[in-house]
């Protein structure tokens, strides 16, 4: 299988609007790991929080959790995977406004489309499934399914995989915009998401409101034109 032009979609702070979602997740994680008498250091802050977005969960434990051992970082994984889950069923975040008429267009323009996120596989297809967006990807690249190191790794294995010959990367975190340069890719930053001052430096376009993406996707036989 081969694709001429996809675009990739990280998930938080891109698609998501996930503080509203995260924030309440960690602290309740952080509660019940002190319950279980598997933490006995205070819940980080909410700019802590917010600022391990866009990180592998290897990444985020080893920032939140120094020092404890695997076990303790599996059981913090699960609850904060269950207390997401719940909290999204409980309809307490939205998609960024535009998200849903966006990728409905770009898909009935017959645009390949894909997450590439660092995020956990299952709250990935959960986020997907319960705002009805699973239809218009074509797949849902994930840290968490398939145990990359890095948003760069997770991106050279989806282009890879599909052979995708031409391709945009959109996101809110350095991480991103570095994920998709080291792939040769044309790079958005979303400056409404979780990005510091001077993170998205480098993106090749940068967008403050996600409405804005159509009209800065460049014609698929200019994309990749650096390409390696």
């Amino acid at each position: 299988m081969s694709i001429p032009y996809a675009v990739l979609f990280d998930m938080d702070g891109t698609l998501l609007q996930t503080e509203k979602l995260s924030t309440p997740a960690f602290q309740r994680t952080f509660e019940q790991l002190r319950e279980k008498g598997l933490w006995d250091g205070p819940t980080p802050g909410e700019r802590e929080l917010v600022n391990v977005l866009g990180m592998t969960i290897e990444q985020l434990w080893a920032k939140l959790l120094p020092g404890v051992s695997e076990d303790t970082k599996q059981m913090a994984d699960r609850l904060l995977l269950e207390n997401e889950l719940a909290l999204l069923r409980q309809n307490v975040t939205d998609l960024y406004p535009g998200v849903r008429e966006v990728l409905t267009k770009l898909h009935a323009e017959n645009v390949a489309l894909f997450v590439a996120s660092n995020g956990q596989e299952q709250y990935i297809e959960a986020i997907c499934d319960h705002y009805g967006l699973t239809p218009l990807f074509t797949d849902l690249y994930s840290a968490g399914r398939f145990h990359t190191r890095s948003k760069r790794d997770l991106v050279a294995k989806l282009l890879r995989d599909y052979d995708v010959k031409q391709a945009v990367m959109v996101g809110d975190r350095h991480s991103d915009v570095e994920a998709g340069k080291a792939n040769g890719l044309f790079t958005v930053g979303c400056d409404f998401g979780f990005a510091k001052q001077g993170e998205l430096d480098g993106a090749d376009v940068i967008i403050t409101a996600f409405s804005q993406l159509p009209d800065h996707l460049p014609a698929a036989t200019t994309v990749n034109s650096n390409h390696p």
